[in-house]
């Protein structure tokens, strides 16, 4: 099941500790690859021995136990897939909520940007205490998956809420932020990627600044979510999935409408060039001391031609890149189009903009409703993209 998935465990200073040598177990039976890193107060309760038995691996301490000129939190942070804190403890819950990094596990955490699970486990006065309860309200509005402990018999001799939630449980979660569900399983979606090019002459160009990433993020996690792919890109990319290279707006709009025939939806992801040059120069055009002047005319509207021609069972998902008036912009234009949704995000914040890894989208649909999906890497935001568009199942 996890095969091919890297697990990293996080163990505090908390009675329950022992508990995660269950976790750990169950993991490796699942064939996942689980590195584990610990606070020291956390080796008072579960021995190094036994973590390192269970696991195979080496158990991870020290701030600065640095290997290979990397520091090891970004080397634990790089090399997993996702980060799972059981148990936590109040006082890391308050250290991780305020981005304190004073041993290996709180550094690891705020480097950390792959998905998280915390489970906590605490005497149930600690649970209830106002500071915790905020601190968890901090760490939930950021996304962290917290799994809240059961209540029975605790260690302190009193009946409460406070014992570290079901081994069973916290297993359950991992397998479904890795795992994701098969939503789009015997669904064919066709995906655009990256900036046409139109041609001046056999050498030069009109394009824009698209590295594709989006486009490629929106592929690969359609394919991961059981989709048949067909992804039309503006460049070679090796993937398990149907590719189709075009290179200029008319080569695409062609593919686009011959694949769309038989999907169940279009995502365009692609930014796609508004106008071509009337006349292209068959031979290189050589410069003679005077200016050139170049005609365009308009390109196919491919958003626009698939919206008109969609049946009521496709969908047609719209992109629009923006560097003002973003959400006003992006209601115009899926009016304009006709699309079911309209991602829109703002080229000119330099984090976010062409060639970034990171994005964050307004997803609007035809009734003007508006949801945001926060900043994040690209393969991290396409994946809640898909989801919110198509649901969980």
């Amino acid at each position: 099941m996890f095969s091919d998935k890297t697990i990293l465990i996080g163990i505090t200073g908390a009675i329950a500790a022992y508990k995660t040598c269950e976790l750990i177990r169950l993991l490796k039976k699942h064939n996942a690859n689980v590195k584990i890193v610990v606070t020291p107060n956390a080796l008072n309760f579960v021995t190094k021995t036994t973590l390192e038995t269970l696991s195979q691996n080496p158990i991870n301490i020290e701030q600065f136990d640095i290997k290979n000129f990397k520091p090891e939190h970004i080397a634990l942070t790089d090399e997993s897939d996702i980060f799972i804190i059981a148990p936590i403890s109040a006082n890391t819950i308050s250290k991780i909520s305020h981005g304190i990094c004073d041993n290996l596990l709180t550094s690891t955490f705020c480097a950390y940007k792959k998905p998280i699970i915390i489970a906590p486990c605490m005497n149930t006065n600690m649970w209830e205490n106002p500071a915790i309860i905020q601190n968890l309200e901090v760490l939930k509005n950021r996304g962290i998956k917290i799994i809240e402990p059961d209540s029975g018999f605790l260690a302190c001799d009193t009946q409460g809420k406070g014992r570290l939630a079901d081994i069973n449980i916290i297993f359950e979660s991992a397998k479904e932020l890795l795992l994701p569900s098969q939503i789009l399983k015997n669904k064919k979606l066709v995906i655009t990627a990256g900036g046409t090019k139109e041609n001046i002459d056999p050498v030069r160009y009109i394009g824009n600044y698209s590295s594709g990433k989006m486009g490629i993020a929106l592929a690969d996690s359609a394919y991961k979510l059981g989709a048949d792919v067909v992804l039309i890109s503006t460049f070679e990319v090796s993937k398990p999935y149907k590719v189709i290279v075009t290179s200029d707006t008319e080569n695409m709009y062609n593919s686009v409408k011959n694949e769309f025939k038989n999907a169940n939806s279009l995502i365009m992801a692609a930014a796609v060039s508004d106008f071509k040059v009337k006349y292209k120069s068959e031979q290189k055009l050589k410069k003679n001391g005077s200016t050139i002047t170049l005609e365009l005319i308009e390109n196919p509207d491919i958003l626009f031609e698939m919206s008109k021609i969609k049946t009521n069972n496709q969908i047609v998902v719209g992109f629009c890149a923006e560097s003002q008036n973003l959400l006003e912009n992006a209601k115009t234009k899926i009016l304009k189009k006709g699309c079911d949704y309209l991602c829109a995000n703002d080229i000119s914040n330099k984090e976010i903009g062409f060639s970034s890894d990171e994005n964050e989208v307004y997803i609007i649909n035809k009734n003007l409703e508006i949801q945001k999906i926060n900043k994040d890497k690209k393969t991290i935001v396409a994946m809640k993209i898909l989801e919110r568009i198509y649901g969980r199942s």
